[in-house]
């Protein structure tokens, strides 16, 4: 029992640093510059990680990487930069929530997987709740921000799918740290060609930088992926509601983001919309990991809404 204990507190540093990085990308790091911010995410976790897993790509895994890379991670984190900048970090927080539910609903679409009725109510049930949550007009709420979130939710819910089907024969962890330094290797070229220079960094925001790199993304995925070895998949699913609930107290918390009656009845349906509509694992698999942040995850694995 203790030592499952000290594993759950261990998994749940993952949600909490994801949750907590919508509030260091809104309040700390530059504004116009999402290409610099995802890359200089991506690239030096990938290879902290590389250095831990200590193994190469194989075979197919080549290109599969590549591919993944550019969804899961260039594409899915400057979406995200963008969501968490544009966005009140509560607001970011909480539209991310419904990204389990986004995957659940895409892996129906493009893999055949059909939910279950409980499934589909656990998604109307979160989106509802997401809604709800959500401010008013004059609340901050951006039209951009919004599209930016429900592309990234998209994004990394098609990146799902694809790494869904090619987990074989590749370990989660070494996965992750090659999909991060693709992706951040890609987005260098675009970076330097749109947004120039790196920006400029004092030390409060070279600090954020290294919050979001090393411990809201090589630590956080670490983290989860031991959890995933020694907890059962459905503890790890629940620590993951961790990761909104974590945004939204930041918010409410450093940045007076409205918080009332109305966006605790949201954070409610969306925990019942996940619960309900995150797919059964089988005995003998792990979960599927995180949001997405990170939709993630990663997937970066499923469920992160890093």
């Amino acid at each position: 029992m203790e030592a499952n204990m000290r594993w759950v507190l261990l998994t749940a540093l993952a949600p909490v640093a994801w949750g907590a990085n919508y509030w260091v990308t809104h309040a700390h790091l530059p504004a116009g510059h999402p290409l610099w911010g995802a890359a200089l995410r991506a690239l030096p976790a990938g290879l902290l990680l590389l250095a831990l897993a200590r193994r190469r790509p194989h075979g197919p895994w080549w290109w599969r990487s590549a591919l993944l890379g550019l969804l899961n991670t260039a594409v899915f984190f400057v979406l995200l930069y963008l969501a968490s900048q544009l966005l009140p970090t509560s607001a970011a927080a909480t539209v991310m929530a419904a990204s389990p539910l986004a995957m659940l609903l895409t892996a129906w679409a493009l893999a055949g997987q059909r939910p279950r009725r409980a499934h589909l109510a656990g998604a109307v049930v979160g989106l509802a709740g997401v809604a709800l949550a959500l401010p008013g007009p004059g609340g901050g709420i951006g039209w951009t921000g919004l599209a930016a979130s429900a592309a990234a939710m998209l994004i990394s819910s098609v990146g799902y799918v694809l790494a869904a089907r090619w987990r074989e024969g590749a370990d989660p962890l070494a996965a992750t740290a090659w999909q991060l330094t693709a992706g951040g290797l890609v987005l260098l070229p675009p970076a330097v060609l749109v947004e120039g220079a790196p920006p400029a960094v004092d030390g409060p925001t070279l600090l954020a930088f290294g919050y979001t790199t090393v411990i809201a993304t090589a630590l956080a995925f670490a983290c989860w992926f031991a959890g995933l070895r020694h907890l059962p998949a459905a503890t790890v699913g629940l620590l993951g509601l961790l990761n909104p609930l974590t945004g939204v107290l930041l918010g409410t918390a450093l940045d007076g983001d409205p918080f009332g009656a109305r966006q605790a009845a949201g954070l409610a349906l969306v925990a019942a919309g996940i619960l309900l509509g995150r797919p059964r694992a089988r005995a003998a698999e792990p979960s599927a990991g995180p949001a997405a942040e990170p939709s993630a995850g990663p997937h970066l694995p499923a469920g992160r809404a890093t």
